[in-house]
């Protein structure tokens, strides 16, 4: 299972892009939100670093190895969450996903059947049960950002449920001193939640009350 992918950039296309890796170019897939990220990075980084996710295409009489790249575990984690929604699969899903994950996300969690109608290969009756299925589980992934600002590893914090929360909000590339204070406060706000995945809800939905105009 390859997990994870470092090396050049020798090709980029419309859905894919080949990384040369000790010698041998892949084809990776990318879902295309994603790929603009890559295409805006790429003239100021050097070697690109993937997350990837291995699955086989099955076709007549055989099977095919097929990767997924993103830029973070938080994305490949959505896009796993994304195709568990029944009748999604991988190839579906890198179609629809045109639009920044946190957006979808955003999507999801309000119950915008609009927004989720617009993306490729997303109907009606598929944009309910994407809803049905993961409304109020993917908060955290609306808190994804795409500004590229250099973040320190997390320091020691209360619990271990605030380092875990604080640590996938560092990799979400938010400053430590922001993330903190963002933990605390949802804290404050519920302070029941039992899990990092709770507390991460907690963060987005306090996020979206502060952005909402008074």
């Amino acid at each position: 299972m390859i997990s994870r992918m470092r090396g050049a950039i020798r090709e980029v296309g419309e859905h894919s892009l080949l990384l040369e890796v000790a010698g041998i170019s892949y084809e990776i897939l990318i879902p295309p939100s994603v790929l603009r990220a890559i295409q805006e990075r790429a003239e100021s980084a050097g070697d690109l670093e993937l997350v990837t996710f291995h699955y086989q295409q099955l076709d007549v009489g055989r099977g095919i190895p097929v990767l997924v790249g993103f830029l973070n575990e938080i994305e490949r984690e959505f896009f796993e969450r994304f195709i568990s929604v029944a009748g999604i699969g991988p190839k579906a899903a890198l179609r629809a996903l045109t639009q920044p994950i946190p957006i979808i996300a955003q999507a999801i969690d309000e119950g915008d059947l609009g927004l989720l109608r617009s993306l490729p290969g997303i109907g009606e009756q598929r944009a309910r049960e994407i809803v049905a299925k993961l409304q109020g589980k993917v908060g955290k992934f609306g808190l994804i950002q795409t500004r590229g600002e250099a973040h320190a590893p997390p320091e020691p914090s209360t619990s271990a449920l605030e380092d875990e929360a604080l640590a996938v909000l560092l990799q979400l590339e938010y400053k430590k001193a922001e993330a903190k204070q963002m933990v605390r406060a949802a804290l404050e706000r519920n302070p029941k939640v039992k899990t990092a995945e709770d507390l991460l809800n907690e963060v987005y939905r306090q996020q979206r009350l502060v952005g909402e105009p008074a």
